[in-house]
């Protein structure tokens, strides 16, 4: 031990030496080291003989991935330099094989490759020859000839070549020596000769020394104290019935088996003739699964076999007398392999997480598969449920990757647990599966999608300001950010606003709010666009029409058209001769309601008139007519009070006054309205100053007619004419408004016709006002026509009438 501590201190300053260093065409970098080299030893620089660089490395991920490597070398992540963390002893690791190479993987992660580093491992004198008997004891017939042989144990060293056993010496000695024989595997292996003749009654104990050296610097030894007694003859050897013995034997056969027997005879007899047999040369690991029984030569399993660990088991057993003598046998314990190791899966690499819509190809993981049993039993077969859009590629060795076979689209599966499954040759075959799980990243590949391709609202109009009046919807298949919604209007023009004005959206509920109190008098619907748009990158959006119906609201009263409501406080006159039929048409009612619909369906009710039943109103016309002949009695004003009604919910109306006058022609009806008596009303003297300005009127009127009459006659007289005349008041316009009691009544489509006729002369004086509908029958005028004024609201005379004569 202290030659090979001596040794090792010494390896430390030259092993650099032998570290050889060559990268080859396949990927592969083989480094030479001794062993027994001290922790964090320098190996290689594995980035540079890869040429990845050490300012590389740490982006490129280069690791180490061999299952049981670590435990003896490491990997600087920084600089790529390969060291030695844990002490290697070759003989631990290979035995007495010539060559010792571990093999290790290097996998660099950003490109998924793998490289092969073989590292062998280079031998050093560090075991000395030793030899498991420290003594033996030997018996030697006195008889035995000169030149005699005795086999002796043989040594063992765990070294190799030079380093190995080399010699052995044999301590000096009159009656002994020692000479190597050499079998065809070149082992040497020491026997003891008798030099000379012994002779018990002169010295009956003999004790040597024998030292078994190897080929070191300096050298290492093993020594062995045989003792020699002499006794009486035994002068035959035992003999094994065959030099070798082979036996093959499942590796599964159970502890305690009979695996052969060895057997040797010897010619002597009695005690001299039996044999015991023991193992001369067995590896200690063998030696705990072996035994010999030494007296039948019966091999045996002592512990549990396996192929894997050692597939052969070389042995030397030998057969010795009571006399000392023997012989050597070797023994050779073939196994064969059972399928009894299940695959073994090993993830190397893996990506939990691949992003949607990645090419056909892409790496989800790299496997390791290995079974440790040989042939078939060792072959693999992997695979991947058929349902699943991935596949495994063998890359190399025992590696392979998982990869995708088409183009991933989470929002059709969003995770998928991936069952691998790896099953041998073997019969019956083993196997054995590992799941994970891998999750498809989302990516911004869909547009909001609206539940409908278009939208219609209705709100009825005067709403409250900010209220509700629709809901948008709209859903993205993406996820997270990606299927965040939020909602726009796209602003427009609505007459001459903007939308913004009128409506609002919340931009993450899709409520539309109303910012002012919609009037369907003014609009009646709004036509416009909602956006939706995701929070992606980039965003995507879709846009949808919405149409906004505004409803009508029965909030408008009917507006009477006519007769038109006076601004003076005065009532609108109409006409009815005397005369009049029933069903005669007076006037008519008009009247509009800005609202829409049912809203604007009106009716119209004589709720008051001055003598009941005279008069009838036209429920949808609005027609006054006469219901009955006028009556003497009857009272020459007639007051009759409109209502008209729509059929909204509830109902809004309006009224009107109309005053309607008894009378055959226009002058009749102002000398009639002279002498109406003025009624006393305590609570307004309105009526007073109106019969005070229409006896004004009268009497003018009544002048004007004189003055006419005067004219007329005089001109008659003085002039040649036809003895029949017409006066016509052709295309003269008069006003549309006829002011009585200072009140303007809208004629609108109606004219009034008077004719006055006198013995054999007529004169006609007409009124018209667009299509005119004749409502006064001609009435016999008096003896000298004269001409009608036209009084208006100022009392002046507005329009001047053309005067023409035709004579008949």
């Amino acid at each position: 031990m202290a030659a090979a501590l001596r040794l090792r201190q010494d390896s430390g300053s030259f092993w650099f030496a032998f570290i050889a260093i060559w990268q080859t065409n396949y990927g592969q970098l083989h480094y030479s080291v001794p062993e027994e080299v001290p922790k964090g030893s320098f190996i290689g620089n594995i980035a540079e003989d890869l040429g990845l660089g050490s300012k590389k490395l740490s982006d490129n991920r280069v690791r180490i991935i061999s299952e049981g490597m670590l435990q003896y070398f490491t990997l600087n992540s920084k600089n790529g330099q390969l060291y030695v963390s844990e002490r290697i002893d070759r003989e631990e690791i290979c035995g007495w094989e010539e060559k010792c190479v571990l093999s290790l993987e290097v996998l660099v992660e950003d490109k998924m490759k793998l490289f092969t580093v073989e590292i062998e491992i280079t031998d050093i004198n560090d075991n000395a020859p030793t030899i498991t008997q420290e003594r033996l004891d030997l018996k030697i017939s006195e008889t035995a000839i000169v030149g005699t042989r005795i086999a002796l144990q043989e040594a063992q060293d765990s070294d190799i070549g030079d380093y190995s056993l080399q010699n052995y010496h044999l301590s000096s000695s009159r009656y002994f020596s020692l000479k190597l024989q050499s079998r065809s595997d070149k082992d040497k292996f020491p026997e003891l000769v008798l030099e000379k003749s012994l002779d018990r009654e002169a010295e009956a104990f003999y004790s040597l020394i024998l030292t078994a050296t190897d080929g070191g610097h300096p050298v290492r030894s093993g020594t062995l104290q045989i003792y020699v007694t002499v006794l009486d003859a035994n002068d035959n050897a035992p003999i094994f019935n065959q030099p070798l013995y082979k036996v093959s034997v499942l590796e599964s056969v159970s502890i305690g088996s009979l695996l052969l027997t060895v057997n040797a005879t010897d010619a002597d007899e009695e005690t001299n003739s039996e044999v015991i047999y023991s193992f001369l040369k067995i590896k200690e690991k063998a030696s705990q699964l072996f035994q010999i029984n030494s007296r039948n030569g019966e091999i045996s399993t002592t512990g549990k076999l396996d192929y894997e660990e050692d597939a052969l088991h070389e042995m030397e057993v030998q057969a010795k007398d009571n006399g000392g003598l023997s012989d050597r046998a070797k023994v050779l314990i073939i196994l064969i392999d059972v399928n009894d190791n299940v695959p073994k899966i090993t993830i190397t690499t893996f990506f939990s997480s691949i992003s949607e819509g990645s090419s056909p190809g892409t790496v989800v993981a790299l496997l390791n598969i290995l079974d440790r049993d040989m042939g078939e039993n060792g072959e693999v077969l992997c695979s991947v449920p058929k349902t699943l859009p991935f596949h495994l590629e063998k890359s190399f060795d025992n590696y392979y990757h998982l990869m995708t076979d088409r183009v991933l689209d989470r929002e059709e599966t969003s995770n998928y647990s991936i069952t691998i499954m790896a099953t041998d040759k073997g019969n019956p075959p083993l196997s054995t599966t590992t799941v994970f799980f891998v999750e498809i990243s989302d990516v911004n590949d869909n547009a909001p999608i609206f539940n409908n391709i278009q939208y219609t609202s209705y709100v009825t109009e005067n709403n409250i300001r900010g209220a509700s009046v629709y809901y948008m919807k709209a859903s993205d298949p993406d996820c997270m950010e990606n299927a965040t919604i939020t909602f726009s209007i796209i602003d427009q023009s609505v007459g001459d606003s903007t939308l913004s004005s009128y409506l609002s959206i919340n931009s993450e509920t899709g409520v539309v709010y109303a910012l002012i109190s919609f009037d369907y008098e003014e609009i009646q619907e709004i036509k416009f666009l909602v956006k939706a748009q995701d929070g992606g990158s980039p965003p995507l959006s879709s846009n949808v029409s919405v149409t906004l119906f505004i409803l009508d609201q029965n909030d408008n009263a009917p507006q009477i058209l006519y007769p038109s409501p006076p601004t003076d406080g005065s009532t609108g006159i109409e006409l009815a001769p005397r005369s009049s039929e029933p069903g005669y048409l007076v006037t008519k009612v008009v009247a509009v309601d800005a609202d829409s619909g049912q809203n604007t369906w009106l009716s119209y009710q004589l709720i008051k008139a001055t003598e009941p039943g005279l008069f009838t109103l036209g429920l949808h016309t609005g027609e006054i007519r006469t219901a009955r002949f006028f009556l003497e009695k009857d009272a020459l004003k007639q007051s009759l009070v409109v209502l008209v009604k729509d059929n909204g919910q509830p109902p809004m109306s309006a009224s009107v006054t109309v005053t309607v006058v008894l009378a055959d022609s226009i002058p009749d009806m102002l000398t009639d309205l002279s002498s109406v008596p003025v009624s006393e009303d305590p609570q307004s003297d309105l009526t007073f100053y109106l019969v005070t300005a229409v006896a004004f009127v009268s009497c003018l009127f009544l002048a004007f007619l004189l003055v006419l009459l005067a004219l007329k006659l005089r001109r008659w007289k003085n002039s040649q004419l036809c003895d029949n005349g017409s006066v016509h008041f052709d295309g003269a316009p008069i006003s549309q408004f006829v002011g009585i009691d200072g009140v303007r009544a809208f004629l609108q489509s109606y004219c009034h016709e008077v004719s006055l006729t006198s013995g054999s002369r007529k004169s006609q004086i007409f009124f018209p006002i667009g299509s005119c509908t004749n409502t006064l029958t001609p009435q016999q005028a008096p003896d000298k026509p004269g001409p009608v004024l036209l009084i208006g609201d100022s009392n002046t005379v507005t329009e001047e009438a053309a005067i023409h004569q035709v004579s008949t």
